[in-house]
């Protein structure tokens, strides 16, 4: 909830005030500190934020799998919550932009939209594969610097992970947001964009960008457990990663059966 208050906050300012409040590198800036302190705050829960990072963890840090669509659930309640109390903040300043009350539009289809203010929509240039590939590669480098900060055997970061997290998401809005808006988060863009389907911006949210919307569902998944392997594959050294066992991870799979034969040959002896 946090993030997307920061995050979202963020925007709206720099959009509505036509830029005259702020840039695209203080979006930068908003999203950076809304994951730090984000982080912060959700200490007690493992400072688990976005889904597909917790995901990472259940498939490379022994996360527990139980826990992982308890805290989906909860992270996507949390960007829904704060997507509609940015709403209710700015709603007299959107229908000023927009040019009404009842005028709600998206990007791609007016030059006054203001759904952006909630969710990611691709550059008008971009290709599907495009589209993925960008938010893949972001992802895939925010679980990569985030393994980094947590690695204690590498120079890790200890107390100081929350800061280190706020550069690693600045550098990735100024390095790689253009094209895509490095949405890098369900819970950050499928919980707003739902609410902004909702309070009235209508089927445009999920047809714009060619569809876009199911990309920084589906990418961010496949990014960060890409990015976590990459590292405990050339860096990491902790047992607690599949990639540093037997197997890859699967002798507990294999280890039952060998047993069985094992049993099964000394019972004919």
């Amino acid at each position: 909830m946090i993030l997307v208050l920061f995050g979202d906050g963020v925007v709206a300012q720099v959009t509505l005030s036509h830029n005259e409040k702020g840039n695209y590198q203080s979006i930068s800036w908003g999203w950076g500190l809304g994951v730090m302190l984000g982080v912060y705050a959700s200490g007690a829960s493992g400072s688990h934020i976005n889904p597909a990072v917790t995901l990472a963890n259940c498939v490379l840090r022994k996360f527990p799998w139980r826990k992982w669509p308890i805290y989906a659930v909860a992270q996507l309640l949390g960007g829904m919550c704060a997507a509609a109390i940015i709403y209710g903040n700015y709603r007299s300043a959107i229908d000023v932009y927009e040019g009404g009350s009842d005028i709600r539009t998206v990007p791609g289809y007016s030059s006054t939209a203001t759904a952006g203010i909630f969710c990611t929509y691709p550059a008008e240039f971009m290709t599907r594969t495009g589209q993925f590939f960008s938010e893949f590669i972001s992802s895939a480098l925010l679980m990569f610097m985030i393994f980094a900060l947590k690695d204690d055997s590498n120079l890790g970061a200890g107390p100081l992970t929350p800061l280190g997290l706020f550069f690693v998401i600045f550098g990735i809005g100024a390095c790689f947001g253009w094209e895509t808006g490095y949405a890098i988060n369900l819970a950050r863009d499928f919980g707003p964009r739902l609410v902004s389907y909702m309070i009235g911006y209508g089927p445009e949210v999920w047809k714009a960008g060619n569809y876009y919307f199911w990309v920084p569902i589906v990418a961010p998944f496949f990014g960060c457990t890409f990015g976590g392997w990459v590292y405990d594959m050339f860096l990491y050294t902790g047992t607690d990663s599949p990639v540093n066992t037997p197997y890859l991870g699967l002798r507990r799979l294999i280890q039952p059966a060998v047993n069985r034969k094992h049993v099964a040959a000394l019972s004919h002896v």
